[in-house]
């Protein structure tokens, strides 16, 4: 007998943390496209931030909540249960990044990238996991990196906060391998998003080169497709992910990096 897989999340409410723009915003839209309703989370100008909000239809809240902040994720989590009644979907992709060499790394600039790239993922899942376990049913897909798999030079603080949220990311699936809830890793390589773009930038400064070239350099330094992946594309594996195919996907980190970690 062959089965069907049909994918629909109407009645499920996903939380998405640093959605406001780039990846996180591709993966809102993916899931709200399956019918979910989505809390959307992340700086920004809030003008903007409204009209995003306002273009998904449905139930879209939006939260401030800063991922620095334990206090402000509980509550973050505890707003949505309470307005929307439920967290079943939870993706944790806010992140920051810092580059510089591990002996000129700032201790603060360390402290807030693990903070905001790793110990959240912590605090958003510890607080909406009780209500996934009681429903018997939940998907927590972590945002990681293909920096959660290898290394780069220059880049101590997120590399460590990545590999950590992956180990965090098994944790978590072995002990919910029994129940309804499972947790998933996405490790992205090169998107074109605004945290990327300013490393675009910084590089064509650095090295007198136009935009075009630098993004060519910083492809063809680590992607052998020269190709950055879309949030489009990450927000289409996060919908696998919650769908009843991926049951048992439990753990796994899927690289998205056109080959990267590959070689």
């Amino acid at each position: 007998m062959v089965e069907s897989f049909r994918m629909n999340l109407k009645g499920k409410v996903a939380v998405v943390t640093g959605s406001t723009s780039g990846i996180g915003l591709g993966v809102a839209r993916a899931l709200a496209r399956e019918g979910a309703d989505i809390v959307l989370n992340g700086f920004g100008d809030a003008a903007e931030i409204e009209s995003a909000r306002k273009s998904f239809g449905g139930r879209t809240l939006y939260d401030p909540a800063d991922m620095s902040k334990p206090g402000e994720i509980s509550a973050m989590i505890a707003r949505a249960e309470k307005e929307l009644g439920s967290v079943d979907i939870l993706v944790n992709n806010a992140g920051i990044q810092h580059v510089a060499a591990v002996e000129d790394f700032p201790a603060e600039k360390w402290d807030q990238v693990l903070s905001i790239n790793l110990s959240s993922s912590f605090h958003t899942i510890r607080a909406a996991l009780p209500g996934m376990k009681k429903r018997g049913w939940g998907r927590i897909v972590n945002i990681a990196s293909a920096h959660g798999l290898v290394a780069s030079v220059g880049k101590a603080a997120y590399v460590a906060a990545k590999h950590g949220l992956i180990g965090l990311t098994k944790v978590v699936a072995l002990e919910t391998a029994a129940t309804g809830v499972t947790c998933n890793a996405i490790c992205p390589g090169w998107v074109l998003t605004p945290l990327v773009q300013k490393q675009i930038d910084a590089l064509a400064a650095r090295e007198k080169i136009s935009e075009e070239e630098a993004k060519k350099r910083l492809l063809a330094e680590k992607q052998p497709s020269l190709e950055f992946a879309t949030p489009e594309q990450i927000g289409g594996i996060a919908v696998f992910l919650c769908s009843e195919a991926a049951a048992q996907v439990r753990g796994s980190s899927i690289s998205v990096d056109g080959g990267w970690t590959a070689q």
